[in-house]
């Protein structure tokens, strides 16, 4: 499935870049197209180098963090949360730290730092699920809370506004916190349902 995704997308890219030619030639502004794959390069490298300092910059923090402590606090500021999201984990267990600092990588709008942290929750959720090579309802639940989630400070996003001149690139705040809130909401929801609904059909078969 993996490599066919990656086929598909490079027949994609490959299928935009022959219509952009295509269409410069007929239009006469080929000239125009080549300026704007040039140019369109090295941006998207400045581009990655302001995000990329962006997300050392916080990666770092959250990495100091970790080694401060700050992992055990959240665990026991956020545990009446994580009995109610994750009934069958330890709160102070391995993989609910990774699931807290994924979380804490969230709530600061950084996908990729929150990246790692997420990998190792799903490698502790496995070494606890009853049935290996099947998704737990524990997995399921975190999936779509990393997926939907809720971002208190959207630091990607904001550097991507300010990379390209917005005077206030913070302003999307109110937008970001009810829309990450109310999708992570309804998500976590439809897992916990549906999750019911599997484990009692489980029951009666057995």
């Amino acid at each position: 499935m993996e490599r066919a995704g990656i086929s598909v997308l490079n027949w994609l890219w490959a299928g935009i870049m022959i219509v952009a030619l295509a269409a410069g030639a007929v239009n006469g502004r080929l000239g125009e197209v080549t300026n704007a794959l040039l140019s369109g390069g090295g941006e998207a490298i400045k581009l990655s180098l302001t995000l990329g300092g962006a997300m050392c910059l916080w990666g770092g923090m959250m990495r100091i963090a970790e080694k401060g402590g700050l992992t055990e606090l959240l665990s026991k500021a956020l545990s009446p949360l994580m009995r109610l999201l994750f009934p069958k984990l330890k709160p102070d267990g391995p993989a609910c730290r990774a699931i807290l600092m994924n979380m804490a990588a969230n709530f600061l709008g950084l996908g990729n730092a929150a990246t790692p942290f997420g990998l190792k929750a799903m490698n502790e959720l496995e070494k606890e699920n009853p049935i290996p090579g099947t998704a737990s309802n524990s997995m399921v639940v975190f999936v779509v809370l990393n997926t939907a989630s809720i971002q208190l400070i959207p630091t990607t996003v904001a550097t991507l506004r300010l990379q390209y001149g917005s005077a206030q690139p913070m302003r999307i705040l109110p937008a970001v916190w009810a829309a990450s809130f109310l999708t992570a909401l309804a998500a976590v929801l439809m897992a916990k349902l549906l999750g019911a609904g599997g484990e009692k059909r489980k029951g009666k078969q057995l």
